[in-house]
């Protein structure tokens, strides 16, 4: 009896654990389901995957952008490197002209048009000036009257030799000879002076060929660069009133502006380079011609002048142009990193350190003389500290205050 009732017991209690462990596996089932379920339904209104159980990152405190701040000691150097000066491009000396007419008139016709290229003694423009007429009409009379006062002088001459005529009517008759020759002279000056060729007045008078029209000519060769006038236009002789401009366009001056403390750098027959901002890349060849001997007491310069060829046209005159000129290494210079120098309100500056941490802005005037470096004009000496990298930085905490 004991053993088959432990038997049905050990029976029972399995039946028990295997009843239990269903409900178990069941129950979890159960759970998963609804969760699932759960979690289909509220994936439209909340986010797929939860960062709650991340933990947040460690934020570091942010470094002092002072610490960037680099110091540098302002030294005399030396090397091979470009002196730049500011200035523009102009017409060279003596090689250009600006043309008016010498004599009131009518333009009957014009020959030159811009742009044309022109030689010394073509003729531009023709004027019919009643001026010539009239200085012809006197100069015709004047030479009559030359004449007869010589025939006259001559009879005179005679007469007194043979006692026939008293001393003074032979002197009056030399008085007359001279003042015929003057006014002739005059007459004949006149001409000459509304541009009436003098081979032409040397003539016999019947066969000098002067009308009224006055033919203008070009005084050298080159291109017409101005023109203003039309057929059909009065002018009237006043200097001041061009009618043409005539260049040589293919000689060119660069007209710059040297400092008094960069006089010492330069001289006539230097080597120099002509940069535009039209050609970006392209350096045109210069020679410097002349060197001014004024300084401008408000900006402290002396004008240079150098030579440019320009057998292309690409330079205008008018141009703004940086001529530089090669400065040898035996030649010290202050100069600084391009870096250092900002800009304010069109006013250049560097931070001079006066301390620990203690940065004074000083306002400066610099030229470029490399990518790298520029030369200091005014505002700094040799030996001083200043800040030659990150002086942005030191500028942006100003403006934070």
């Amino acid at each position: 009896m004991k053993m088959g009732q432990a038997n049905v017991e050990d029976t029972s209690a399995s039946n028990t654990r295997r009843a239990r462990n269903y409900s178990s596996v069941t129950l979890t089932v159960a759970l998963t389901s609804a969760f699932f379920i759960l979690s289909a339904c509220g994936r439209g209104e909340q986010p797929s995957h939860s960062n709650a159980a991340i933990p947040p990152k460690s934020i570091e405190p942010a470094a002092d952008p002072l610490s960037r701040v680099e110091i540098g000691t302002v030294e005399m150097g030396s090397g091979d490197h470009d002196l730049t000066l500011a200035g523009k491009v102009a017409y060279g000396e003596d090689r250009y002209s600006r043309i008016s007419s010498p004599l009131q008139g009518r333009v009957v016709e014009v020959r030159a048009h811009l742009g044309d290229r022109v030689k010394a003694g073509d003729i531009v423009l023709v004027v019919d000036s009643p001026d010539i007429a009239q200085a012809y009409s006197e100069y015709v009379k004047e030479d009559s009257d030359l004449q007869y006062a010589v025939r006259a002088h001559e009879l005179a001459k005679d007469l007194y030799e043979n006692k026939a005529m008293p001393l003074k009517d032979l002197k009056q008759a030399e008085n007359e000879l001279v003042k015929a020759r003057a006014e002739f002279r005059r007459a004949k000056e006149r001409l000459l002076s509304l541009r009436i060729p003098r081979e032409e007045l040397d003539k016999p008078l019947d066969k000098q060929k002067i009308t009224s029209r006055f033919e203008m000519k070009s005084p050298l060769t080159g291109i017409v660069v101005e023109r203003a006038v039309t057929p059909g236009q009065s002018v009237g002789g006043d200097s001041n009133q061009v009618l043409f401009t005539v260049a040589d366009l293919d000689m060119l001056q660069v007209v710059a502006d040297v400092y008094e403390r960069d006089l010492a750098l330069v001289k006539e027959g230097q080597y120099a380079k002509v940069v535009v901002e039209a050609y970006p890349g392209v350096a045109f060849p210069a020679t410097v011609a002349a060197i001014g001997d004024v300084v401008d007491p408000t900006t402290r310069t002396i004008k240079l002048r150098a030579w440019v060829n320009n057998p292309d046209h690409k330079l205008k005159p008018e141009m703004f142009a940086r001529l530089q000129l090669r400065v040898g290494e035996n030649t010290p210079l202050l100069t600084i990193p391009r870096e250092a120098v900002l800009e304010s309100d069109g006013k250049q500056f560097v931070y001079v350190v006066e301390g620990d941490h203690l940065y004074v802005k000083r306002e400066v005037t610099v030229a470029p003389i490399s990518p790298e470096l520029v030369r200091v004009v005014e505002g700094l000496t040799s030996g001083q500290r200043i800040v030659v990298k990150g002086a942005v930085l030191i500028k942006g905490q100003e403006a934070k205050g």
